[in-house]
């Protein structure tokens, strides 16, 4: 056992994991703690953690956070084939900064911009620049504390669902801004992007995807070629 759990703050969590987020918040916690928990956890999870300057945060997502980080990661993975973009996904890998005792694993990132400087490469991002796209679904708990992880490792946009749809995020000055269109995919507004996760609803994944896919091919088309 270690000793410095007896310190812990705890903030408690509610039940029925399965239909709500749980979140869990422990305060005092040393990096080599936090590093310790993670080695004890394990990759094989769907828990996320998070830490910064000794607060550790862990989230267990529900069904339904799940659900919605997968349909956003469909929809990251269709616009970069339909704008032949580049990308390298990470997942919920842990983003670590030890320099900076600020650690956190996102529901999603990728790198899209900077695939070129991380490609055949094991990820260390105190060395290699940090993920160009993030996502966090927010459903019952806030991601405040994962923004001022973001806000350390200098990550770029950041995709917010917080129940109501999606925001997105840009860095500026070491600030998040919430921007009308994606810096990463400047066709993209926040409110089309919502509206494809309103057809969740009624649709399934792929009826989704289709319809994105039609969408940014019209986007596409020159004057000429719509008049036709």
């Amino acid at each position: 056992m270690i000793k410095e759990r007896e310190n812990m703050l705890v903030t408690p969590i509610k039940p029925s994991p399965q239909k709500t987020t749980q979140r869990v918040v422990l305060s005092n916690i040393s990096w080599q703690t936090y590093q310790s928990l993670l080695a004890e956890a394990g990759d094989k999870r769907s828990s996320r953690f998070s830490y910064s300057q000794g607060v550790l945060e862990i989230i267990m997502p529900s069904d339904l956070h799940e659900t919605i980080n997968c349909l956003l990661k469909r929809i990251v993975t269709a616009l970069t084939e339909e704008l032949d973009l580049k990308i390298k996904g990470f997942g919920s890998t842990t983003l670590n900064r030890e320099d900076l005792k600020q650690g956190a694993e996102p529901d999603s990132c990728f790198y899209i911009q900077n695939v070129a400087r991380i490609l055949g490469k094991r990820l260390d991002i105190s060395t290699d620049p940090p993920p160009d796209l993030v996502i966090e679904v927010d459903i019952t708990s806030p991601s405040s504390n994962r923004f001022v992880v973001y806000t350390q490792l200098e990550i770029p946009e950041v995709w917010r669902y917080w129940g109501e749809g999606v925001q997105i995020y840009q860095l500026q000055n070491r600030e998040y801004i919430i921007c009308d269109r994606s810096p990463t995919f400047p066709i993209l507004s926040a409110a089309m992007l919502n509206q494809f996760l309103q057809m969740a609803e009624s649709q399934d994944d792929n009826a989704i995807i289709r319809s994105l896919r039609q969408w940014v091919s019209q986007q596409l088309r020159s004057p000429e070629e719509t008049e036709q």
